[in-house]
């Protein structure tokens, strides 16, 4: 038979997955000669053989890829005759810019879990054991085509017996970029707070810090994405001791279970939680805690809440802990409260040392900190809500957005991302954090300028938002005025909406959506603040065409740090008897002319969350971003809504009245109306209007965004409620707050007309 040649070009997440190594054992199979290299664009595979071996491979290859890969496009195009002499894997080739997926960091696979605790292996208690299928991927990535040479690993050269595993073809590790062992790779110390290195084997090293821990001693572990915190979550003492040391008074801190199965013992979990757990982005997961039976100490953990954010061991390193403690511990991310996770020794010493007892460092550099990545699904329907899209998730965007221009969206400012379209691929970074602090801030700079030289593109146009205080938006500005570039605003609300009609492909869309945008704050057309918002979206329109009443907007940010605010605001003359004793006689005075004198006003649903949870004193002072919100939603158990009373309906002119909901809720609770009660006819009256104003509209179709969608007792009654009469659209793969902003501007940019 002739022989003929081929090449083979495959885009999408196509490397650091262990791509090139199945190409080659693959092609041996069918008796193909030839090369495969990672380029700018993805893989590229030339290849000699019998034309039906070939298009077997062909079909192989893209039927079944490896299964961390993800494959966008793939071309088999015949070329003119080459002779190769076997098949092999050849250094990348980049001869353009970048054009790929980029790789996500990847959970610890089974096959290392079983090595580093096998006696006999020689990686036994090596904490930093990886191979094609698992281990750190875009938290050590200085460039791409991934390879060592362009990563933090670099810095490690491999032995003779780490060597001989990346070129056998039979070993998991052929061709894994990130391979090394204990005789060649990464070195742990343990240090105290002046940064002594304690004089302990690295054998014993796990077992010195479990002791430690045992002991209430805080430890700050540097792990492969940036640092955490950790202490015994059985020690309410300990517990308490971080909590004053982190300023982290009440925010509920994250705990890292052992074992699945001790987890399964101590509380209930449902398939979606396990699943979850154990999935390739391992993110912390949000489970009711109601029947916790385990050793926790749950009250200084996660004070005034019926839910725990649960992860399972990530990494070798955690897992090796986990193997010396047998017990749960609190990781939570190694940072001063609301600064970015650190990822530095250098730093961590400095930045952590009134926190932290110990410091266990490693001499593998991170280039990309992360924080953990949190998820929560809903009790009734399982519905999934992406709380904090970070480490597993980013930077990768799966979706084909074509654009002539090379786009940056700077996103929002209290829960910061930023993302760029610089090629064929949107990539949004990890949630950099609150742009109020100075680290976060520089954080941003940083991550827009890796951006910007990682792709080698300058942007032509940068999004911002439409606020005109807001450091996104400022330094986005600034960047667009250095570059000589345009820099377009984009209002708030509008890009929540863009960001689900983008993430469920519904611009062309041929009837109308209405689009509902709820959430703290946000800088309206008419220069007051929004949240409560309706949209109409069609034909790549958008159109506000209703909202909740205005109310007063008081003394700024101050006024989603303290509810007791939003009830004040809200507060008709006949709540005054509950609302004044929140406040000393200075206040009154002070907020009562204030009040007179204000003309800012505000339709937010989120602070509305806030008033109703003063009022029924739930919290009147937050202590973090939306304390009481969460505070609120988990005093609800279990609801019926055939049992449910409407607090309120549309109004004749289309609004929804804010006021009049507080003083019905006001008067329940005056009536001694159980407060399980109060709260769920709240949430029914939400969820009742948007089925109102959906009827009003003669619409079907719902898009839902914004904070306020975080609530996952409101996500299940929408969803009850609309059985098959509606079609429900939430974000998916983004998170409902403002983390979707930078995708929104960008989705709006691309698709709707009064955009440029």
């Amino acid at each position: 038979m002739p022989i003929k040649s081929y090449k083979i070009t495959i885009t999408g997440l196509v490397q650091g997955v262990g791509f090139r190594p199945f190409v080659y054992v693959l092609a041996n199979t069918f008796n193909l000669k030839g090369t495969v290299s990672n380029n700018e664009n993805g893989v590229i595979i030339c290849v000699s053989g019998i034309a039906s071996n070939i298009h077997s491979f062909y079909k192989g290859l893209v039927q079944n890829p490896p299964k961390l890969s993800k494959i966008k496009t793939h071309q088999l195009t015949e070329i003119s005759h080459t002779e190769f002499e076997d098949f092999s894997i050849v250094p990348s080739q980049k001869t353009g810019k970048l054009n790929l997926s980029l790789t996500s960091d990847f959970a610890i696979c089974e096959d290392c879990k079983i090595e580093i605790l096998d006696i006999t292996n020689k990686r036994y208690h090596y904490p930093f054991t990886t191979c094609v299928n698992c281990g750190p991927r875009w938290a050590i990535t200085n460039t791409f085509p991934f390879e060592r040479k362009h990563t933090t690993m670099d810095a490690f050269h491999m032995c003779d017996a780490c060597k001989n595993e990346y070129t056998d073809p039979n070993n998991r590790r052929f061709h894994s970029q990130t391979n090394s062992c204990g005789t060649c790779g990464i070195q742990m110390s343990l240090c105290d707070t002046d940064g002594k290195e304690q004089a302990i084997d690295n054998s014993q090293i796990f077992t010195t810090i479990a002791k430690l821990i045992r002991e209430g001693q805080i430890i700050a572990i540097k792990n492969t994405a940036g640092y955490l915190l950790c202490c015994d979550a059985r020690n309410g003492t300990a517990v308490k001791t971080l909590r004053q040391r982190k300023n982290r008074p009440q925010k509920p801190f994250a705990i890292l279970y052992p074992s699945l199965n001790l987890l399964k013992d101590h509380m209930t979990i449902s398939v979606e939680h396990a699943e979850a757990l154990t999935s390739l982005e391992s993110p912390i997961v949000i489970i009711p805690k109601e029947n916790y039976s385990g050793p926790l100490a749950l009250e200084e953990i996660t004070p005034n809440l019926n839910q725990l954010g649960v992860m399972l061991p990530y990494t070798p390193l955690l897992l090796l802990l986990a193997d010396q403690l047998e017990c749960p511990i609190v990781a939570t991310s190694g940072n001063i409260h609301n600064s970015p996770i650190i990822s530095s020794s250098e730093l961590a010493l400095k930045a952590l040392k009134s926190v932290a007892d110990y410091f266990l460092n490693h001499n593998l550099s991170i280039s990309n900190p992360q924080d953990d990545s949190v998820i929560k699904f809903s009790k009734k329907y399982r519905h999934k809500v992406l709380f904090r899209r970070s480490r597993g998730y980013a930077p990768n965007y799966f979706g084909t957005f074509k654009a002539d221009e090379k786009i940056l969206a700077m996103g929002a400012h209290l829960k910061s991302a930023v993302a760029f379209l610089p090629n064929d691929y949107v990539y949004i970074s990890q949630y950099l954090g609150n742009l109020n602090h100075a680290d976060v801030y520089n954080r941003l700079t940083e991550t827009v300028s890796k951006f910007i030289t990682l792709f080698e593109e300058k942007p032509s146009v940068i999004l911002v938002d439409a606020h005109p205080t807001y450091h996104s938006t400022q330094y986005g500005k600034e960047l667009a005025q250095n570059l000589e570039v345009p820099s377009i605003q984009i209002q708030h609300h509008k890009a929540h909406l863009a960001s689900v009609l983008g993430e469920h492909h519904l611009f062309d869309k041929e009837t109308p959506i209405l689009g509902v945008i709820w959430d703290g704050t946000g800088y309206g057309d008419d220069g007051h603040i929004w949240g409560g918002e309706f949209f109409e979206y069609n034909s790549h329109e958008i159109h506000r065409i209703s909202h909740f009443e205005y109310f007063d907007w008081l003394a700024g940010d101050k006024m989603s740090k303290e509810p007791r605010l939003s009830l004040l605001a809200l507060a008709t003359d006949d709540l005054m008897d509950e609302v004044l004793p929140k406040f000393t006689n200075e206040e009154v005075a002070v907020y009562q002319t204030i009040k007179k004198q204000n003309r800012l006003k505000t339709s937010s649903v989120g602070r509305l969350f806030d008033a109703v949870a003063s009022l029924l004193d739930i919290c009147n002072l937050n202590t973090y971003e939306g304390e009481a919100a969460i505070i609120l939603e988990n005093q609800i158990h279990n609801y019926d809504m055939a049992h449910s009373t409407l607090y309120a309906s549309i109004l004749d002119n289309g609004m929804i009245p804010s006021k009049d909901i507080l003083r019905k809720i006001y008067f329940d609770f005056k009536k001694g109306v159980n407060m399980e009660s109060i709260i769920v006819n709240f949430l029914y009256t939400l969820a009742n209007i948007i089925f109102q104003m959906a009827d009003r509209q003669n619409i079907r179709s719902i898009v839902l965004s914004g904070g306020v969608f975080q609530n996952t007792v409101l996500i299940d009654m929408l969803k009850e409620m609309a059985k098959l009469d509606y079609k429900l659209y939430f974000n998916r793969n983004l998170s409902p707050n403002d983390e979707n902003i930078a995708f929104g501007q960008m989705m709006y940019y691309l698709n709707i007309k009064t955009a440029k």
